[in-house]
């Protein structure tokens, strides 16, 4: 967890054992009262941080956590696979709070720039698949649940993310299912830049009965095998802008 307030010109430095002393106490009473999801924690934390905080006009709290899904593996068998589940909360003195929930996901791009060098090269046919470099792909999407609603869940979240990439990944595969992979995610390469618009698009599908001034944040990096530098895109707009 990570946890702000703001302060007065008038003062220095926040009392940041104040920040420690709501963290013991919210991680004891959650452990006698479970939370429902980790936006709403954070929310009300947010909303604890400004009470410890008198002199404060704006809090805001990020926290982190493992998750795990069942998923099926080419093989057919299935496992647990790990993600991350993360959320942002900001509360004001005014009473007004913003909460957001939100996955991180690793998945795989197949890079289509050196696929179209490659085909030129090797004399390709256009049906044909060309090799070209693999990429890890580390994608965050994020989306602001609007009030009391629980109307957002981390785990479409994380299918919509999955689905975005040209493949997803596992953490145990055999041989054979290595290649079938391989082979799958460049029959569908992409650019970083395509994972966020995929991610975006199918996010307004989903999601387009919600408010239009719903944030969403989508940021993922494609991790270079060839360079040494990495490949970044981000997009941060609302549902009201994807619509138009």
């Amino acid at each position: 967890m990570d946890l702000f307030v703001d302060l007065p010109s008038s003062q220095k430095g926040s009392h940041m054992s104040r920040n420690l002393e709501l963290v013991s106490e919210i991680v004891d009473m959650n452990i006698q009262k479970p939370v429902s999801d980790l936006e709403t924690f954070c929310a009300e934390a947010a909303k604890l941080l400004l009470k410890k905080h008198d002199y404060a006009t704006y809090s805001e709290i990020k926290a982190e956590a493992d998750y795990f899904l069942d998923r099926t593996y080419p093989s057919g068998k299935k496992g647990l696979e790990p993600y991350k589940l993360v959320a942002e909360a900001r509360a004001e003195r005014t009473g007004d709070v913003k909460k957001l929930i939100g996955v991180k996901v690793i998945g795989m791009t197949a890079c289509p720039c050196a696929m179209e060098v490659i085909r030129k090269i090797g004399n390709y046919k256009k049906k044909d698949v060309p090799p070209t470099h693999n990429q890890r792909n580390i994608t965050t999407l994020m989306i602001e649940v609007p009030g009391e609603e629980k109307s957002v869940d981390a785990n479409d979240l994380i299918d919509i993310t999955e689905r975005s990439f040209s493949s997803p990944t596992f953490g145990i595969l055999k041989r054979g299912e290595e290649g079938k992979l391989v082979f799958d995610a460049h029959k569908n390469p992409k650019f970083v830049e395509d994972v966020v618009r995929d991610i975006l698009s199918e996010i307004l599908k989903k999601y387009k009965n919600l408010p239009d001034d719903v944030l969403v944040v989508v940021k993922s990096e494609s991790e270079e095998s060839i360079h040494k530098h990495n490949a970044f895109a981000e997009r941060v707009t609302t549902l009201g802008e994807l619509k138009k």
